[in-house]
C-alpha cells in the first residue's frame, strides 16, 4: 500500500514499497539470514511490509503475505533483463509463499490496526529457476565482481551561497553517503562496497572525471587499489527541481560515463537521492544483464513438439504478443535443420564463459544466439545453425570447443 505524504508512514518507507527490494534499512542491522555464494541474490533483503486490518494480528497476517508477493516481483525484476519484464506477467498468480525458503524480521512496529515492518525473504534457488525456465523467460543468476563505489556530492562555491542548509555541502555529502549506505549491496547481481572518497582525490579529479575525462580514470583507480571504481556524482538543481547524477569509472562490465536527472521535490534532499541511488544500482545492475542475458525474442514460425508444445514454451506472452513456439528439447532430431536447439555450456569461471561465449557468437552461420539462463558453472543457450548440431560440432571443434549429445541433452564445454 502506498499513502501520499503526510500519511501514517513516511515517504521513505513509501520510496522502498515502491521500488522494491534494492533498499534495505539501517546499514548497523546485520542481515537475519545469510545464503552461500551465489544464492545471496535469493535474497530480498529487509524488505518493507505493511498493512491495516481489523486487528493487529490481521494486519500482521496480511503484511506478510502481500510482502511475500511483492518481494517475489522484485526478485525476478532483479534476475529478468528489463527487455523481458512484459514476459513476468505470466507469472503474475505464482504463489510466493511456495517458493520461499524462510523469512524472518528485522524490525517491526504495530498498533491496533496497523502493522510495518522490514523482512528479510530467503526464496528456494531451484523452484524460481524452474519457474523462470518453464515459461522461457531468460535470467541471470550470477553475481558480478565486487564494485567499489564512492558517492560524491558536489555544489559550487556560487551554488553554496545560494543553497539552502538541507543542501549545504555537509549535509548534502552525509544524506548520498547514507543513500547508498541503505541499499542491498550483498545480495543485488552486482554487489557493491560503499566507500567515502580518499583525501588523496583531489576535486579536479573528481570534475574531470564527472566531465567525462575519463584519462583521469587510473588516478581513481591507484587510490583505492583495484581497477573496478565507480564514483556517484550528485549535484542538485533547486532551482529546476532536479538532481543530476553521473555515474562514471569502472563497474564489472567496462570504463563507462552516464548522465541522469531525477526529480528534486521541494527541498526534501534525503528522499531524492535514496531514489537517485536506488536507479543508479539499477542501471549498474542491468548493464551486467545487459551483456551476460540477451533478450529472449518471441518467436512466430510455426514448429511442433510430439503430443504439443515442449515443456516450457508454449505459454502466452507476458507483452500480450504471440506465444513463444514450441522449440524442440534438447537433442531432438528437429534440431538438425537448422531449427533453434538448446545447449547446455559448461565453464570453470566468468572468465571461460566470456570466452565461449564470444566464441559462439563469432562462429559463422551461427544465428539466433540467446543466452536462456547463467549460474556459476554453467549456462543455457539457445542457437540455430545449417546442418544441425553435428556440423556445429564439427565448426567449434577448431575452436577448441567440444559439443556432444548427452543422455540430458547437448552439452558444450572447452577441451
Amino acid at each position: 500500500m502506498v499513502t501520499r505524504k503526510g500519511g501514517r508512514f513516511g515517504r521513505r518507507t513509501v520510496a522502498t514499497a515502491m521500488l522494491g527490494s534494492v533498499l534495505m534499512g539501517a546499514a548497523t542491522v546485520a542481515p537475519a539470514i545469510a545464503a552461500p555464494g551465489d544464492d545471496r541474490i535469493f535474497t530480498v533483503g529487509n524488505y518493507p511490509v505493511e498493512a491495516r486490518a481489523a486487528n493487529a494480528v490481521a494486519a500482521k497476517e496480511k503484511a506478510i503475505a502481500e510482502g511475500q508477493q511483492a518481494a517475489l516481483r522484485s526478485l525476478l525484476k532483479r534476475l529478468v533483463p528489463v527487455t523481458s519484464y512484459k514476459r513476468l506477467a505470466a507469472l503474475k498468480t505464482t504463489k510466493a509463499g511456495d517458493l520461499i525458503e524462510s523469512f524472518a524480521v528485522r524490525s517491526e512496529r504495530n498498533s491496533s490496526t496497523d502493522y510495518v515492518a522490514s523482512y528479510d525473504f530467503v526464496f528456494s534457488p531451484e523452484p524460481v529457476r524452474r519457474l523462470l525456465e518453464r515459461e522461457g523467460i531468460p535470467y541471470l543468476d550470477r553475481q558480478a565482481p565486487t564494485v567499489i563505489m564512492v558517492p560524491v556530492y558536489r555544489v559550487t562555491k556560487d551554488q553554496a551561497a545560494a543553497l539552502p542548509p538541507t543542501f549545504a555541502q555537509s549535509a548534502g555529502s552525509d544524506a548520498w553517503l547514507y543513500a547508498w549506505k541503505a541499499l542491498d549491496v550483498v545480495n543485488t547481481l552486482t554487489p557493491l562496497k560503499i566507500e567515502p572518497l580518499k583525501s588523496g582525490v583531489h576535486a579536479d579529479t573528481v570534475n574531470a572525471l564527472a566531465e567525462g575525462n575519463l584519462a583521469m580514470l587510473r588516478t581513481l583507480t591507484q587510490a583505492y587499489g583495484v581497477e573496478t571504481v565507480v564514483l556517484a556524482v550528485l549535484e542538485p538543481d533547486p532551482a529546476k527541481k532536479k538532481l543530476v547524477v553521473t555515474l562514471v569509472g569502472r563497474d564489472a562490465v567496462q570504463t563507462f560515463q552516464l548522465r541522469r536527472s531525477y526529480r528534486l521535490d521541494g527541498n526534501d534532499l534525503a528522499y531524492a537521492a535514496e531514489l537517485s541511488a536506488v536507479m543508479s544500482l539499477a542501471i549498474i545492475e542491468g548493464r551486467w544483464k545487459a551483456i551476460n542475458v540477451r533478450s529472449s525474442r518471441v518467436e512466430t514460425a510455426s514448429s511442433s513438439y510430439p503430443g504439443g508444445p515442449a515443456p516450457g514454451y508454449g505459454a502466452p506472452g507476458g507483452d500480450g504478443g504471440p506465444a513463444p513456439v514450441a522449440r524442440p528439447e534438447p537433442g531432438f532430431a528437429a534440431s538438425e535443420g537448422g531449427a533453434p536447439m538448446t545447449i547446455a555450456v559448461e565453464f570453470q569461471g566468468m572468465g571461460e564463459w566470456q570466452e565461449i561465449s564470444r566464441q559462439l557468437a563469432q562462429t559463422q552461420n551461427v544465428n539466433g544466439l540467446e543466452v536462456l539462463g547463467l549460474s556459476a558453472r554453467g549456462a543455457r543457450v539457445s542457437l540455430s545453425y545449417p546442418g544441425g548440431p553435428q556440423n556445429l560440432a564439427l565448426a567449434l571443434a577448431s575452436r577448441g570447443l567440444i559439443l556432444e549429445n548427452t543422455r540430458n541433452g547437448w552439452r558444450l564445454a572447452r577441451r
